[in-house]
C-alpha cells in the first residue's frame, strides 16, 4: 500500500468517527481534549472544530500555533498521530457549511452565539498504524508465528 492509500484510509475514518485528541505542542500541562473534527469538501486538508471562545484551545491559538491530533477509529483498526498548526478563525461560510442539530445543541444562541468560533487545524504530516486484521494476527500468535511480519506494510508515515 503506498502514502496515498494510507492518507486516503486516514480522511475516510475521520470523516467517519470525527473524534480527535486535540492539543498544542509544548502547553507545559501536556493535555489534549476530545474534539469534534469536521471535513469540509470545499477545505480539503483541513479539519475543523466549533468550539468556545472560553476554551482554552482557542484562547490558546489565535495565531497558529503548533498542534498535535490522536485518532483511533470506532473498530481500532487505523489509528493515527496528526501534526500541524492550529488556529481560531470566524469564517461564517464555513459555520453555514458545517452547522448541523449536534452542533447546534452546544450553542443556545445558534450561529450568532458570542462564544462561538471555529479551530482551523491543518495537519502537515500523519504517521497511521493500521491494524485490519487483529484477530488474524492474535491467532497467529497462539499458532507460534511472529505477527511483526503481518504489520511490516501497515504503518505509514504520510505529508498531508
Amino acid at each position: 500500500m503506498d502514502e496515498r492509500q494510507f492518507e486516503a484510509k486516514l480522511w475516510d475514518h475521520l470523516e467517519s468517527d470525527r473524534t480527535i485528541m486535540l492539543g498544542l505542542v509544548g502547553d507545559t500541562a501536556g493535555h489534549s481534549r476530545p474534539m469534534t473534527a469536521l471535513l469540509d469538501k470545499q477545505t480539503p486538508g483541513v479539519v475543523w472544530f466549533f468550539t468556545a471562545t472560553d476554551n482554552v484551545l482557542a484562547q490558546q491559538a489565535a495565531a497558529p500555533t503548533a498542534a498535535f491530533g490522536a485518532f483511533s477509529s470506532k473498530g481500532h483498526d487505523l489509528f493515527a498521530t496528526l501534526s500541524g498548526t492550529v488556529q481560531t478563525v470566524l469564517d461564517r461560510e464555513v459555520i453555514d457549511r458545517l452547522w448541523n442539530p449536534f452542533i447546534a445543541a452546544w450553542y443556545p444562541d445558534g450561529k450568532d452565539d458570542p462564544k462561538l468560533i471555529l479551530l482551523r487545524f491543518v495537519p502537515d504530516e500523519a504517521e497511521i498504524w493500521l491494524n485490519e486484521h487483529s484477530l488474524v494476527a492474535g491467532l497467529k500468535i497462539l499458532m507460534g508465528r511472529d505477527p511483526k511480519k503481518d504489520y511490516a506494510d501497515k504503518v505509514a508515515k504520510v505529508d498531508l
